[in-house]
């Protein structure tokens, strides 16, 4: 389907100054606290803080930033629907509690994946709940726009789908909605929700701001808000910024109005809603205090999606001065013998970074189950193979940077691999997209954290997310 084409039954695109919205946002005080369900939600803003705990201390600590948003790495898109919703839960209350003693208003952000996968609606559905069970009002509506305009994907017409040289492709009729635990077959979001509700919610109950409402300007948005049943679903097209920019200045209407919202989003979100311009992309990573850092940095790839391995087989043929180091999966679901392979991988590893870069990877071959808890589980050991693997090696060896890719393998390498609790997020080393951390402290405090998720980038992007990060070992 011509991308062109489609557009072109639609009005431009209308400019929004981001600086109205962000002051609008100062002026009501509001907090968005994001429950990221995996790392790579922080892709698209900078300068914000990010937890990987959800204690009250630490909650209060990200709201005493200032910041006009707050990331929480809940990491449930690798958790069953049970542990999710408990985590959900805990971050709510916590927040809630954090922000009260602050005298702070807050609003939930539930970030799921701009390809649609994770746990909807549970997620959005269990944020409503506590809140009503903490004595707040119900949010008014579920706002849902899984658009990531900078990754390709977007929403036209109601239709989900990606853009990939001047095609769309409508979103359920690529791999990802095959994927074994969030698989799915509908593309028009309101078919979708009907679909992931078993039901529950019509297709035509949901309500659809297109295009065309979004390009009239936020006040005919917040018209269309205003006018939409309690309790409503409302799904969002959006193809530029400035789409996500005019639905921002709708919400800042509408809130004032009384309506309050839960929203079910992709990475770039946020960033439209509280104002923060894009920020160039990054060139290298901050310099560090660190004088114990090894010469070579880790790269450690856990994502099995297509442009995944595309990406891994271009790095390991322009980088031939790298160690290349394969987990075996099936050896590694082995108990007899995932003690040695993990051994190896180590001691390879360690033994290498004094002298250059180190690739580890599980190997690319999907085991595949019709069980989505099976598969799940088999997700997880593989990610506890390369925690385990990147545990020790810090303890060893603490590498110049780490570089993680995949959503789930990410979030592990953070919070377990490398013991991040809390961090800054600094921004993007592409325009939109791969999100650099700065620990604040532990013993990853120094070492930059590239957050890489599985499915976004071309073919050479993580070969060129690699020499940024070698040109800063250089200087």
């Amino acid at each position: 389907m011509d991308f062109a084409t489609m557009l072109s039954r639609h009005p431009g695109a209308r400019a929004a100054d981001p600086a109205a919205i962000a002051e609008a946002v100062r002026r009501s005080g509001r907090v968005l606290i994001v429950l990221d369900d995996d790392p790579t939600g922080t892709q698209s803003v900078a300068d914000l803080p990010v937890l990987s705990r959800w204690g009250v201390d630490d909650l209060g600590w990200a709201l005493d930033t200032g910041a006009a948003a707050v990331y929480v790495l809940t990491n449930t898109r690798s958790h069953d629907a049970e542990t999710a919703a408990r985590i959900n839960r805990e971050v709510v209350e916590a927040a809630v509690a954090a922000a009260d003693t602050r005298g702070m208003p807050v609003a939930f952000v539930s970030r799921g994946d701009s390809t649609l996968r994770g746990h909807f609606p549970l997620e959005p559905e269990v944020i409503s709940a506590t809140l009503r069970s903490l004595g707040r009002a119900a949010p008014s509506a579920t706002i849902v726009v899984p658009a990531f305009p900078d990754a390709g994907r977007v929403t036209v017409g109601g239709v989900h789908g990606m853009v990939d040289g001047g095609a769309f492709t409508p979103i359920g009729e690529t791999e990802f909605a095959r994927d074994s635990t969030f698989g799915y077959r509908e593309s028009r979001l309101a078919d979708w929700v009907q679909e992931k509700t078993a039901g529950e919610v019509a297709a035509e109950s949901v309500v659809e701001i297109t295009l065309d409402t979004l390009r009239a300007g936020g006040i005919v948005v917040a018209d269309a808000l205003l006018a939409a049943p309690d309790g409503a679903v409302v799904v969002v097209d959006a193809v530029e910024e400035d789409d996500l920019r005019q639905l921002a200045l709708g919400l800042e209407i509408a809130e004032s109005d009384g309506r309050s919202y839960v929203y079910r989003v992709g990475p770039p979100f946020v960033r439209a809603r509280i104002g923060l311009s894009p920020r160039p992309a990054l060139a290298t990573a901050p310099e560090t205090t660190r004088t114990d850092l090894a010469v070579g940095g880790l790269v450690v790839v856990g994502s099995h999606v297509g442009l995944t391995s595309r990406q891994l087989h271009d790095l390991t043929l322009r980088r031939p001065d790298a160690v290349v180091v394969e987990l075996d999966v099936p050896s590694i679901l082995d108990p007899a013998r995932a003690g040695s392979v993990l051994d190896d991988a180590v001691s390879r590893i360690v033994g290498a970074l004094d002298a250059t870069d180190v690739i580890v990877y599980s190997s690319r071959t999907l085991i595949r189950t019709d069980d989505p808890d099976e598969s799940l589980a088999i997700s997880r050991a593989v990610s506890d193979a390369l925690v385990e693997v990147v545990q020790r090696t810090v303890r060893a060896r603490p590498p110049r940077f780490v570089i993680a890719k995949g959503g789930i393998t990410s979030s592990d390498i953070a919070t377990r691999g490398l013991g991040i609790d809390r961090a800054m997020v600094r921004g993007s080393l592409f325009p939109g997209i791969v999100s650099l951390w700065e620990p604040v402290a532990g013993p990853a405090a120094g070492i930059p954290y590239v957050v890489f998720a599985g499915n976004v980038g071309g073919d050479t992007t993580l070969t060129e997310a690699v020499a940024k990060l070698a040109a800063r070992k250089a200087l």
